[in-house]
């Protein structure tokens, strides 16, 4: 790959999304039903009805500029940023930029005006969604008569390119997710170029796995790391390609490191539900104590995984059992979602019950939707590039592991669905007692074992806001909170060494996330290295590490990655 390939793939892993469990709707439904006129779009033209100097005035201005672009004196040109429209034909080919400053003045005037609507952000970001795909699928880049790219791709491969690219849209359109690859099925290797970090599977149950990693140190630190994954990704975007592995660092610093791998669940796991996952963190836990001797254990929890291990943290502090966390950290995690962006403006009760009944009827929930679902949350990056790319360039996607670990999905049971969609409903877990976890009621503010809260500033599906808000609703005194560059997964995998990685850190203690900001701590590279030191603090002495995996009653089942996280 070339040096800009990998920028612009980066770029698109920052946005991708591991499962956010309140769009779960759209998942099952669909998303194109988000496109259709509904009450969102009704409110819209009444706004602008009810304002008609904004609707005159933006149509006079895109009329003028209209008529400065035929006679060629427009100097509108597309942002820096914009990797769309780099080729020098679209601003070379007299005819070619023409059509890209009307494209570009077009949809800046449609913006403005759904801001001069002054609606609500429920419809605002409703509408925002529904906008944004529908001014990218319009850009003339996409356009395989008018895209440069696709004439050179024809000249260079003697036409070749065409066929390539018929090829892979008809490949694309008859398995689902039904948009274009991001990455080639066979790019990578689970357990060989990623999921590599030695170990092995110490315990399992009908639910999860428990993987315990290969000490790499000496010694080691006293008290364990529990990794509890999202539930509908596999584990291993905490263990993706050698040298980019949170599990392979943490390792190298001294931590003794072990991770949930959940069971890709079937028609038949249907009542797996919040119960079924908060046993399944306790069951790790017990493992982990058994296998290391140590009293308490860190718990390191990642979106939906969060979601469970706060309840799950709440659940222990209630029934006397809080001494058992160490630590509780929080990775992209929302728990309050009030105004989380579009996946909270999505849901509505309607929409809710109907996804739900259509779960309960298959058993579960594809994750391939939702992946379809995410994709166009970022039409750009996740949907647009890769049309380019693959059809009318008639190219194979460039090799990308956090890409092909976000295809690697998995279902989610229809029981755990319906408790998240009505979870999200509620806005359950900002209410003491409001939702329950193995029989007791969760309250959030009982949680006082530190914690360390990670949020992207970048991230479209779990917003810093949100995560902030989050941190705010646990009881204890002692968070660290912090905010790295970077998207949803990019924030997570963040290895030290990124010149363009930076990260702030501070308490929570403002109620406004913008004040906390202001007055953060601004340091350079990955927040890695300051949770690894958080982490040591917290750890208790260093020990001898262990010269076999296991226990002699809870002996090593066979080698990581396991074969949960291989199952379709």
């Amino acid at each position: 790959m070339t040096d800009s390939t990998v920028v612009d793939t980066e770029a698109a892993a920052e946005e991708l999304a591991a499962p956010l469990d309140l769009l779960l709707t759209d998942s099952a439904l669909g998303i194109t039903r988000r496109m259709l006129p509904n009450r969102s779009w009704l409110r819209l033209g009444a706004g602008l009805a009810g304002a008609p100097h904004f609707l005159l005035g933006r149509s006079r201005s895109l009329a003028v500029e209209l008529a400065d672009i035929a006679r060629g004196t427009s100097t509108r040109a597309p942002a820096r940023a914009d990797k769309r429209f780099t080729d020098p034909a679209w601003s070379g080919n007299p005819l070619l930029r023409r059509i890209l400053q009307a494209y570009l003045a077009a949809a800046e005037t449609a913006d403005k005006l759904l801001a001069d609507a002054d609606l609500d952000w429920r419809d605002r970001e409703r509408l925002q969604f529904a906008l944004d795909n529908i001014v990218e699928a319009a850009s003339p880049s996409n356009n395989p008569l008018l895209n440069p790219l696709g004439y050179k791709a024809v000249i260079d491969t003697g036409g070749s390119s065409v066929v390539r690219g018929l090829s892979n849209l008809v490949r694309d359109l008859a398995t689902t997710p039904r948009v274009p690859a991001m990455v080639d099925p066979d790019a990578f290797v689970v357990g060989g170029s990623v999921a590599a970090t030695p170990g092995s599977v110490i315990f399992q149950n009908q639910v999860m796995e428990v993987i315990q990693y290969t000490p790499r140190t000496p010694t080691v630190r006293t008290t364990p790391v529990l990794i509890v994954p999202p539930v509908i990704n596999k584990f291993y975007i905490v263990d993706i390609s050698p040298g980019r592995s949170m599990v392979e660092h943490f390792l190298d610093q001294g931590q003794q490191v072990f991770t949930i791998s959940w069971r890709n669940p079937k028609a038949r796991h249907r009542t797996w539900g919040f119960d079924t996952y908060g046993q399944a963190i306790l069951d790790a836990m017990d493992a982990v104590d058994r296998i290391t001797g140590a009293k308490q254990t860190h718990l390191f929890a990642t979106c939906s995984g969060g979601m469970l291990a706060a309840m799950t943290a709440a659940h222990l502090t209630d029934i006397g059992q809080a001494d058992r966390l160490a630590s509780v950290t929080l990775g992209v995690t929302v728990l309050d979602q009030s105004r989380a962006g579009f996946p909270a403006a999505a849901l509505d009760p309607t929409t809710a019950q109907a996804a739900v009944r259509v779960s309960a009827a298959r058993g579960y929930l594809d994750g391939r939707s939702l992946a379809e679902v995410f994709a166009w949350l970022r039409p750009t990056d996740l949907i647009w590039r890769y049309w380019v790319n693959n059809y009318i360039q008639g190219r194979t996607p460039p090799p990308f592991d956090v890409l092909f670990w976000n295809a690697d999905t998995t279902r989610m049971a229809a029981t755990l669905h319906k408790e998240m969609v009505q979870m999200g409903l509620s806005n359950a877990l900002t209410v003491p007692g409001a939702v329950s976890m193995l029989g007791t009621p969760v309250d959030l503010t009982k949680i006082t074992v530190d914690t360390y809260v990670i949020a992207g500033v970048a991230d479209h599906i779990s917003p810093w806001q949100a995560c902030y808000r989050s941190a705010r609703l646990l009881g204890n005194d002692n968070i660290r909170f912090v905010l790295s560059t970077s998207g949803h997964i990019a924030a997570l995998v963040n290895p030290p060494g990124n010149p363009r990685a930076s990260y702030r850190v501070a308490s929570p203690d403002t109620e406004n996330p913008d004040e906390w900001l202001e007055t953060a701590d601004n340091k350079p590279d990955s927040w890695w290295s300051d949770y690894i030191t958080w982490l040591a603090e917290r750890s208790g002495p260093d020990k001898t590490a262990p010269a076999m995996l296991g226990t002699p009653d809870l002996p090593p089942l066979m080698p990581a990655p396991g074969s949960y996280v291989r199952e379709r």
